[in-house]
């Protein structure tokens, strides 16, 4: 085993930190959300759609699956005010997981929907389920659980 590989490519980021700093705060939700359209809001329910953009991929060139974790996390967050929840922020992430049962790739069109599964006075449970749009067929499902902190009664 090559442990000095590994740890290469761990910090093979190290030497561009003035561009990685110079980054604005929040970077992360606008350079996966760029492509998102909501095709549809409901109570509980936010159907979205977005072709795959070349930004996203890994070295596979397929969706990278930190994406799609992210989009779990902001898709699946959003998803919480629509059932009433009225706090200051949608609260912070306990557990997030994703099943990745097959790939999606550049320009494809997909589908995000989230579901709030129960949105309680501490917790808040999102499914996420990620379709390819040409064939309805499910490429990945993600599940969400955000602590809500309770709000100030000041």
């Amino acid at each position: 085993m090559d442990l000095d590989a590994v740890k290469r490519y761990l910090e093979k980021g190290v030497g561009t930190s003035s561009e990685v700093d110079g980054l604005p705060p929040r970077f992360l939700e606008p350079l996966i959300m760029n492509s998102l359209k909501v095709d549809l809001i409901e109570p509980g329910r936010i159907l979205c759609s977005m072709k795959i953009p070349q930004r996203l991929l890994n070295a596979g060139n397929t969706l990278h699956g930190g994406a799609t974790a992210a989009l779990v996390d902001v898709v699946g967050s959003a998803v919480i005010p629509t059932v009433g929840f009225t706090g200051p922020n949608t609260g912070v992430s306990v557990e997030i997981n994703v099943s990745y049962v097959d790939a999606a790739y550049v320009d494809e069109e997909i589908e995000i929907e989230a579901r709030a599964l129960r949105v309680g006075k501490v917790v808040a449970v999102i499914s996420v389920e990620f379709k390819k749009k040409k064939t309805g067929k499910i490429f990945a499902q993600g599940r969400h659980t955000k602590f809500i902190p309770a709000s100030s009664k000041l």
